[in-house]
Order: structure tokens, then sequence, then C-alpha cells
């Protein structure tokens, strides 16, 4: 069918089906960053879904009010699910909210924090507590082999 048959408010009806944003089946941990950060978006979700109903009537922008209504559900439920680990003494193994240090066969040294999916950024050096890596490396200490894709790599530090 042509655009030029389509009405708009077919298109905004599709718009506003969204689907939810899936919720992990794993434990939803948190660092006091994380726990500050899920607390910033369910404000924000808040306010853009307060800015939504006050601009006029819903159908008039249904896409805005079911983005809102979305992310006001998924952050709702990860702020009631959130478990937050406090910060602990460095006993010399690897932990959650912690960062490891490896490095590879290929001489590659890497570092990385152990944080709550929601902040995991591995661009900026933090992985899931689910994520293969974390998993591989968790309980570890200085000095032991742990395979991380496929590779094995040494650890080298723990902080």
């Amino acid at each position: 069918m042509s655009v030029a048959f389509t009405r708009e408010e077919d298109l905004e009806a599709t718009a506003a089906d969204l689907a939810d944003r899936p919720i992990s089946p794993h434990p939803n941990l948190v660092t006091p960053e994380g726990l500050a950060m899920i607390e910033a978006e369910l404000a924000s979700a808040r306010a853009a879904y307060t800015a939504a109903q006050m601009k006029g009537s819903i159908e008039s922008d249904r896409t805005a009010m079911a983005r809102a209504t979305r992310d006001l559900r998924y952050w709702s439920a990860r702020r009631a699910s959130a478990q937050l680990v406090e910060p602990t003494e460095n006993d010399g193994a690897v932990r959650f909210g912690g960062s490891v240090s490896i490095e590879r066969e290929d001489g590659r040294a890497q570092t990385w924090r152990i944080v709550g999916e929601d902040e995991a950024d591995p661009a900026a050096g933090s992985v899931s507590h689910v994520s293969p890596l974390a998993r591989a490396v968790v309980g570890k200490r200085v000095g032991d082999e742990v395979m991380v894709a496929g590779q094995s790599a040494e650890i080298v530090a723990v902080s």
C-alpha cells in the first residue's frame, strides 16, 4: 500500500504498541553507582510520563505515552528488584563491584569492573556480573589462569 493511503492515526497506533523491555531473570545486583543510575532513570521515566500526559489528549501523541509507560514499567521493576551490594574490603579475590586486570596470550592487557546488568558498559570498561567474562573471573585471584573468549588469560591484578 502506498504511504499516501495510510492514515496518521494508523501509524500512531502501530508505534504506540511497543513491546516491553525484557527483564533479566538473573538477580538484579547493583553497585551504589548502579542504584543511583536506576533511580535517575526512574525519575526521568516519571517525568516523561507526566510530560506525555500533560500534552493534552493521549491520542494526540500515543507514541510518547507508550514509550514513557514502557520505560516507567521497566525502571520501576528494576528498582523494586535491585539488590545493593556494598563494596567490601579487597581480600584478593575478584568480586562484584571490583575490578580485575587480565593479560591475554597475545599480550593484550585489559581491565574490567564487574557491575550490574543495567550499568554495564563494555566500551567504558565495565561488564555485567552475568557476562561470560565475569563468570570466568569471579572468585579467582592474581596468578590464576582463566578462559576468556576461548583464549587463556592470566589475572594480573584485582582491586
